[in-house]
């Protein structure tokens, strides 16, 4: 029987890729990972394997994977984590359980460039590369909430941020659609995917679809990035996340991650939502 374990079920994004999930397979072919497994009883009234594991205990990781054909391995996020290790945990019980193949949640252009996170994805590439069993990384773009992006500019009818460019800003549910796509599909995928939009945006798009959608004049205001990074953190952000976003406005001015790829639109048979339709969903 072909089981497909999922770590982190009980996160956004692999909740969401479990309920896509249980739309094409049997609750019989498919188990969770979870730190909490009263978290996820949920599933395990549909049928669902729930186990309980994390990415700091490898032997109850490797008997969480116990069976399983494929495990989704959902990225750690822990700043304060030294997540590559993490990951190396989670890929080293994978291969000891006997899993014939890795997913795992990577970032559009993984590599040693100008995006911290994307350095560490690149890294638990490596690993996976160098694991002897099959592996795909989903490299996806950006997905959250655009609040975060934009800041409180509902309220003040500005969007005040530095200098950027492109964004990939992507919805979660699109993601993980894709992702149970891949995951109960035939087709192999190996190595790096992109999983992105093929409509990226900038904050200067977003503030004329927020003008348009709101009938208000809402302005974009570029912010010198030290000016930002005070802002921020004097607003109760931690300096390493406030750098951190920094960083991703430092790396899209530069074009880094604007290329698209038509990859998410070929899994989903159809377009994925625009930024403008999540916008316009996230207005009070």
């Amino acid at each position: 029987m072909h089981v497909i374990v999922v770590t982190g079920a009980t996160g956004a994004l692999g909740g969401a890729t479990v309920e896509n999930l249980l739309t094409r397979i049997p609750a019989s072919q498919l188990g969770v990972s979870v730190r909490d497994v009263n978290k996820a009883r949920h599933f395990a009234d549909r049928g669902v394997l729930v186990r309980q594991g994390s990415y700091e205990d490898p032997a109850a990781l490797r008997a969480s994977f116990a069976g399983a054909e494929q495990v989704l391995l959902v990225s750690g996020n822990d700043p304060a984590a030294d997540v590559v290790a993490l990951h190396r945990n989670a890929i080293d019980a994978a291969v000891a359980a006997g899993v014939k193949r890795i997913l795992y949640t990577s970032q559009q252009g993984a590599a040693d460039g100008p995006y911290p996170p994307g350095r560490l994805h690149a890294a638990t590439e490596a690993i996976l590369a160098d694991s002897g069993i099959a592996w795909t990384a989903l490299r996806c773009g950006f997905f959250g909430s655009l609040d975060q992006l934009l800041g409180p500019w509902q309220r003040t009818g500005v969007i005040a941020a530095p200098a950027d460019g492109p964004i990939p800003w992507i919805e979660r549910a699109d993601i993980a659609e894709a992702v149970a796509v891949i995951l109960a599909g035939d087709d192999a995928f190996d190595g790096p995917i992109t999983l992105t939009t093929p409509h990226p945006v900038t904050l200067d798009d977003l503030a004329g679809f927020a003008s348009q959608l709101t009938g208000r004049d809402i302005t974009r205001v570029v912010v010198d990035d030290e000016q930002w990074v005070t802002e921020q953190t004097a607003n109760g952000l931690p300096d390493h996340l406030a750098r951190m976003t920094l960083a991703m406005f430092q790396a899209v001015r530069t074009g880094y991650f604007a290329e698209a790829d038509p990859l998410l639109t070929e899994l989903l048979g159809r377009e994925p939502r625009h930024a403008v339709d999540q916008l316009a969903d996230a207005i009070t």
